[in-house]
């Protein structure tokens, strides 16, 4: 049902071609505003530290449908944001908000004095966010913070779709609220939990592209045949459903294990990292078939394709690209050895 609410509110006031056509961000309040009063932003958060409590899954079900909308305003990370403070005990605002370091390489400190310093990447709308929630290092363990954004230096910088990704500076920043993390949540757990938020968002942009996709070969006329029956096009639009196919399936089965509450920390490592991995692959394959079907036109700034595609691509970087992935998940299976190796695959 929260889905459902997402979806339709989407519809309403994020419609990507009515977007596409649009001359200002004067779209995002009012989606803003919809979004916040329907509890979305804040889904992961429970009830008792001001949120609506909806649970790890309905978030990520809200995702998918951000990523079938193309959506670009700070949900996805105000959720991971809110997730972050919720786990410290720390109530999250009800403002839009992003998460530092964005980056798996990135570090922030938060040094004796209670002060954080560091320089975080890529960190996706940080001048769109009113706060920023801080996984920082103290040298022993590691503490969760919120800060005001303005309180940061942030500079100029945007992601392939336009959007802004800015890299973010802290100097002896005081934050607002401060906690521990919880025990058992180490670095890796901030990545790996935006890696599976990527990959949900992925999977669902690749829904909408292979839904446009088939629409328009559907329609488009050439050499008096509509361009789907010819046999070229018809194999192009099978790898693109297949590719489209795979990322779902990855992606689902990684939220649906970081949802359980029993999931051991190397359940969600491997899930995570190979989601992220898959969809960054389907993505980049994705977009190419969906330009080839479209031709020249779905290069044009006035077609809504390149929402898809570009935020696609631009997401693949986010909290580790396949790359690195690739190579945590290559270290964890040379350490197990290779007599564990086809158990832990089939152990998936």
């Amino acid at each position: 049902m929260i889905a459902e609410a997402a979806a339709r509110i989407f519809a309403d006031l994020a419609d990507p071609q009515t977007i596409n056509r649009a001359r200002n961000g004067a779209w995002k309040a009012p989606l803003w505003r919809a979004l916040s009063e329907a509890g979305l932003p804040l889904a992961w958060v429970p009830e008792n530290l001001g949120g609506s409590g909806a649970g790890i899954a309905a978030g990520f079900a809200i995702l998918g449908a951000a990523g079938r909308f193309a959506l670009a305003v700070p949900l996805a990370e105000t959720l991971a944001a809110a997730w972050l403070l919720a786990g410290a005990g720390i109530e999250a605002p009800a403002t839009p908000m992003t998460v530092a370091p964005a980056r798996p390489r990135d570090r922030i400190v938060f040094n004796a004095a209670g002060r954080l310093s560091g320089r975080a990447t890529g960190v996706p709308f940080a001048q769109e966010a009113e706060h920023i929630a801080v996984l920082a290092d103290t040298g022993k363990q590691l503490t969760i913070a919120l800060v005001a954004a303005k309180d940061c230096r942030l500079g100029e910088a945007q992601n392939l779709a336009g959007d802004a990704a800015n890299i973010v500076t802290l100097e002896r920043v005081k934050p607002l609220r401060s906690a521990p993390a919880p025990h058992g949540f180490d670095r890796a757990a901030l990545p790996l939990m935006g890696a599976a938020i990527r990959s949900v968002e992925i999977a669902g942009a690749l829904e909408a592209i292979l839904s446009l996709s088939v629409s328009y070969a559907n329609e488009r006329v050439a050499f008096e045949r509509r361009i789907g029956k010819f046999q070229a096009v018809q194999q192009n639009l099978a790898r693109l459903a297949g590719e489209t196919a795979a990322a779902l399936a990855v992606s689902s089965s990684a939220a649906d294990t970081i949802a359980q509450p029993n999931s051991s920390e190397e359940a969600v490592f491997l899930e995570a990292a190979s989601a992220k991995i898959r969809t960054g692959e389907a993505a980049t394959e994705g977009a190419a078939i969906a330009h080839q079907v479209f031709g020249a036109i779905g290069f044009t700034q006035e077609h809504v394709l390149h929402r898809f595609t570009l935020r696609m691509l631009s997401w693949r970087d986010d909290f580790g690209n396949e790359s690195y992935w690739a190579a945590e998940l290559g270290k964890r299976v040379a350490e197990r050895g290779a007599d564990e190796f086809w158990p832990l695959v089939a152990s998936r």
